[in-house]
């Protein structure tokens, strides 16, 4: 049977008036209407509507208080209106009007009270302060409120709580900070915000230590009527569970009931305290998930029971106090209820759950003859397993299982524990769904694998498309670029040769004239005797201009330079690096064709190799070699043990062979290896990564990777391992085994086969990092050529010189004054002279002062010099260096293209339509960015001049240096001045705002006059008010009492019948 949802009027905020009626509002006047005197005549109606509505909004009453405010008279609220303007216009109170004020007095009054100990006058002021604050949240308008919510006067509130010594926690000053927070709780935006900080409740339950009955009173009916808020229930009881580690309980709510049962001495504090206690409870027990869970109500009752509430309850009865009743004949009620409807479960009257033997009973009555069973069997067999010594860890042992049990009955399909939930990341119904079929499980979870791996190839192929997407829309933007960049200069040329023909036309016109009219002075000289005539002039017809001039990269190119050590060697009949010539060849290679062989034995299968540098027969004569025979030798030499030793296949080595490791050993494949083993090792994890088989890796490269399926840094390894002349010469000797070849071994040798390998890769290479290069150098030289023109172009610059100047000749006498102009370096030692008058002042302060003064636009020089910081980051030298670098490489890359043409290209190999097409875009870039850097030298050589500095003495990175260091200095002034500024306004605020508060506490305040200025109570206070009196359980008590006399009635008709149990003492 699904729980019974029990539903009382009373767990709202509606629940705070009991009846139908509208709230009396007492407006307590002391003076009759028509004795009151108007600062100024009443308004129109409509505008007087107007205006109070204006005021209540400020309020922020609830809906009843405002239909009741609404309904009074006009005079009346004219009367309210007027007064509480005036209140708030009152000079007198300018200064508390501000939550800044209390918020640093509080602050100051907590750091403060670890260090002094103040005497009973201090205290009370501190008081008062506190006292203000708390009615200043509740009468002051709600900008007010929202001001102090913006400062962060809660956290405020919250820290004082956490510092307070013992003096000040048992003193009324904590009662008033527990009333400030009421205060704000008051307001629904408070109380949102209350509710919403993350450790407020936390806070205000640690204030339940003290021994201030009136401050634990408060806190209680805080902890009670946040139960009955949305959202409030568990934060109180996390709330619980935080105090009991803060107290040390043993238990959680053991302070509670220890307050409950003990006896205060003072008659009305006793009753108020145990009052709020039970009423808490009560809240506790059936507000939040205890609503209408049945389960989470028997489950927190336990942990009353355990602790001992029924006999204290009944102690309780002795103070005969209605209120207190009223709490306690609540608590019983819904108690008996939740047991009736816990037996009827189970078809029982009572369930004894002090009995263990009878709720067995009861659990195997109901699961018998069920699949459950055996698993009840299961728990009791490994129950009596689990260890019974006292000490160890036997009791978290059971403390684990009780608390399991507790995740079991009480989370919800949600998964969510509506109680603190003792156990992190356990969710019972996940648990249950792995448990519903374990092989369904495990089937998704393989499923899953297989999609994840699907998934992650697909992401590598649309990664591979969408570079391949990239390179290709980049390469034809910067094609675009290049072709109407182009296209312009043509235009441009086009202009200045008719432009030119037009003069050319010009001057033959005047030199034909000129002819006419003397013919032989301007007859050239005859040639010499036997010389050839020149040929005549070109003709100027046609129209077409001559044809433009080839690249500049069509030269030869000059010999390269000798390899770094340790580079492999190219590869032979190619040249190594982009068509350089090859080394020519040693002449002893020439004569190998007369050299005589020796009878050398030949191994049964291939040995490792020894890389000798080995000597030709011409040059043995007169060395120790002519002595030496080596074949004298292999008659003694165990040729075999060298075979078996040295073999090229890589076999591991056993110490004992079996039949099973000789039957093992024949079924493996041999792999033939004979490059060096690292070198081997290393190419196999590039393999690896690149995850392409050696044919598609040929394809590619051949290809000049138009698909986009080497990425650069793949490219980079690669050229790591071009195969050397030893590999090459090695490899060829095995080819007819190329089956068994070991897989780098394989690798290398198909790449051998491509002609000029390594070149290839070169090429690409460059082609795939031009582009970056290009935009890494191109920024360097726009930032010097743009940083050159605008430290001259300044005027704000030239400003701030001229002042500099003027300052260094006034503060110089003698030689060092009477200057001209100063070095830019000087610029960064204006912040070494400091004030004599304030060390924290230096002259870089003062100018800046004047400046503000006198030339603010000069303030805005760092606008001028925008490009000034990354100019003072490049280095000229590494600069032409890069540039130099990367015309060497289209160099050699043009050398490589004239090679490629001059031979028989095999099918696929697209390296000369590639390379040819990249060659002319790249040609045209790479001169623009020759012709910047040339003009940003010429730039930077004037800017140097017109700041009198020698050329050739400075770098761009030392001279624009200056100007930035000097323009971060500027601005940490600039900041500093703006800082202290800011310090000297706060310093006069405060000081403004002691000398309002000193001449308002020399004044009487006058009596207030008029309802509105006294308190407004708030709905927060309705619930507290309505919680401590008993009303939100009214109308269940009212059934309890009805139930209970049906009862005694029932008794006394049949006293021979056992009446059901209704009180457990445990």
């Amino acid at each position: 049977m699904p729980p019974r949802k029990r539903t009382r009027a009373g767990l709202g905020f509606l629940c705070c008036f009991g009846s139908s009626e509208p709230p009396e509002i007492n407006l307590k006047d002391t003076v009759p209407l028509q004795l009151l005197e108007f600062s100024s005549p009443m308004p129109p109606a409509e505008e007087l509507h107007a205006r109070f509505s204006e005021l209540v909004d400020e309020l922020d009453l609830t809906d009843k208080n405002r239909e009741a405010m609404f309904a009074l008279p006009d005079e009346k609220k004219w009367q309210i209106y007027c007064s509480k303007k005036k209140e708030q216009e009152d000079p007198n109170k300018l200064a508390t009007s501000w939550p800044d004020y209390y918020i640093d007095r509080i602050n100051s009054m907590a750091a403060m009270q670890t260090l002094f100990a103040f005497d009973e006058e201090e205290m009370e002021m501190r008081n008062k302060v506190v006292e203000d604050l708390k009615t200043a949240l509740r009468t002051q308008p709600m900008r007010f409120v929202t001001r102090f919510i913006e400062l962060d006067g809660l956290t405020c509130l919250l820290n004082f709580l956490r510092s307070m010594d013992y003096e000040t926690s048992e003193s009324r000053i904590h009662t008033s900070v527990i009333g400030c927070i009421k205060a704000l709780m008051n307001n629904s935006q408070g109380r949102s915000h209350v509710l919403a900080h993350p450790q407020s409740i936390n806070t205000i339950s640690q204030s339940l230590r003290t021994e201030n009955i009136k401050t634990k009173v408060a806190v209680l009916e805080i902890l009670g009527a946040v139960c009955l808020v949305p959202d409030g229930h568990k934060k109180v009881l996390q709330a619980m569970a935080h105090y009991q580690k803060y107290a040390a309980e043993r238990t959680r709510f053991q302070t509670l009931l220890n307050e409950l049962d003990r006896s205060t001495g003072r008659y009305r504090d006793e009753v108020n305290l145990k009052t709020a206690i039970m009423s808490f409870i009560n809240a506790v027990l059936n507000a939040g998930a205890g609503e209408d869970n049945l389960e989470f109500r028997l489950h927190l009752r336990y942990e009353f029971l355990m602790l001992g509430i029924q006999p204290v309850i009944d102690k309780l009865r002795e103070h005969d106090n209605a209120t207190l009743d009223r709490h306690l004949d609540f608590f019983e009620m819904v108690r008996n209820e939740d047991d009736s409807e816990l037996a009827k479960r189970f078809d029982m009257t009572h369930v004894d759950t002090k009995s263990a033997g009878a709720m067995f009973e009861l659990i195997k009555k109901k699961l018998s003859h069920t699949d459950s069973y055996p698993h009840l069997l299961s728990v009791l067999q490994h129950c009596l397993q689990m260890p019974y010594k006292r000490g160890g860890c036997s009791l978290q042992h059971w403390q684990l299982l009780d608390r399991i049990l507790q995740q079991i009955v009480l989370q919800d399909e949600k998964g969510e524990d509506p109680d603190v939930s003792p156990l992190d990341n356990f969710s019972v119904k996940n648990i249950i769904r792995m448990l519903v079929n374990e092989n369904e499980v495990k089937l998704w979870r393989e499923q899953a694998e297989k999609f994840r791996k699907d998934h992650a190839e697909l992401m590598a192929k649309l990664e591979r498309k969408e570079r391949e997407c990239e390179t290709k829309t980049q390469e034809k933007e910067e094609m675009m670029k290049t072709l109407n960049k182009m296209k312009d200069k043509l235009q441009r040329e086009g202009v200045e040769l008719r432009s030119a023909r037009e003069q050319v036309l010009d001057l033959s016109l005047r030199i034909s004239d000129i002819a006419q009219g003397s013919s032989v002075s301007i007859l050239p000289p005859p040639p010499p005797p036997g010389a050839p005539v020149p040929p005549p002039p070109p003709p100027m017809s046609g129209g077409f201009p001559p044809p433009p001039p080839p690249l500049p990269f069509s030269c030869p190119p000059p010999p390269p330079p000798p390899p770094p050590p340790g580079a492999p060697p190219p590869p032979p009949g190619a040249p190594p690096l982009f068509g350089a010539l090859p080394p020519p060849i040693p002449s002893s290679f020439n004569s190998m064709n007369t050299m005589r062989s020796k009878s050398i034995p030949q191994p049964s299968h291939p040995l490792k190799s020894f890389n000798w540098s080995k000597l030709g027969e011409n040059m043995i004569n007169s060395t120790i070699w002519n002595e030496i025979d080596d074949l004298r030798a292999f008659k003694i030499l165990d040729l075999k043990d060298i075979e078996k030793m040295f073999s090229a296949y890589q076999r591991q080595q056993k110490e004992t062979g079996s039949m099973d490791d000789i039957y093992v050993s024949t079924r493996k494949v041999k792999e033939l290896s004979v490059i060096d083993g690292r070198r081997a090792q290393n190419c196999v994890i590039l393999l690896s990564k690149l995850k392409m088989s050696n044919e598609e890796i040929k394809r590619a490269i051949l290809e000049m990777d138009e698909r986009e399926e080497l990425a650069k840094d793949m490219l980079e390894q690669l050229l790591k391992f071009v195969p050397e002349k030893s590999d090459i010469d090695l490899l060829e000797e095995h080819k007819h085994e190329l089956e068994r070849m070991a897989r780098a071994d394989r690798f290398l040798f198909e790449m051998s086969r491509i002609d000029h390998y390594q070149q290839r890769l070169q090429a690409l290479f460059f082609k795939k990092k031009f582009a970056e290069r290009l935009a890494e150098t191109k920024p360097k030289v726009e930032a010097i050529l743009n940083a050159s023109v605008e430290v001259v172009r300044s005027k704000r610059l030239t400003q701030v010189l001229e002042v500099v100047l003027a300052f260094g000749n006034f503060m110089n006498k003698g030689q060092r004054g009477n200057a001209f102009g100063f070095k830019v370096s000087s610029l960064n030692k204006i912040v070494d002279t400091k004030s004599s008058i304030d060390r924290n002042i230096t002259m870089l302060h003062y100018l800046i002062m004047i400046f503000e003064k006198n030339y603010p636009d000069t303030l805005y020089i760092q606008e001028d010099l925008r490009s000034v910081p990354e100019a003072a980051k490049v280095n000229l030298s590494e600069l032409e260096k890069e540039v130099h670098n990367i015309k060497s490489g289209l160099k050699a890359l043009e050398a490589e293209l004239h090679y490629q043409q001059s031979r028989m290209r095999e099918r696929g190999d697209k390296f000369v339509a590639v390379i040819s097409d990249f060659i002319t875009v790249a040609g045209f870039s790479f001169s623009e960015l020759e012709d910047q850097l040339s003009e940003a030298k010429e730039k930077f050589t004037k800017s140097l001049k017109h700041f009198g500095e020698e050329e050739g003495r400075m770098q761009p990175d030392d001279f624009f240096g200056i100007f930035d260091t000097f323009l971060q200095s500027f601005s940490e002034a600039r900041q500093d001045l703006e800082n202290m500024q800011r310090r000297k306004e706060e310093e006069e605020r405060r000081a403004r705002m002691e000398a309002m508060l000193k001449e308002q506490r020399e004044r009487e305040r006058r009596a207030k006059k008029g309802g509105a200025t006294e308190e407004v109570g708030g709905e927060f206070d309705d619930l507290v008010s309505a919680l401590r009196s008993g009303e939100v359980f009214d109308k269940d008590l009212n059934k309890f009492k009805r139930n209970r006399k049906r009862s005694v009635n029932q008794l006394v008709e049949g006293s021979g019948r056992e009446r059901a149990v209704t009180k457990v003492n445990y």
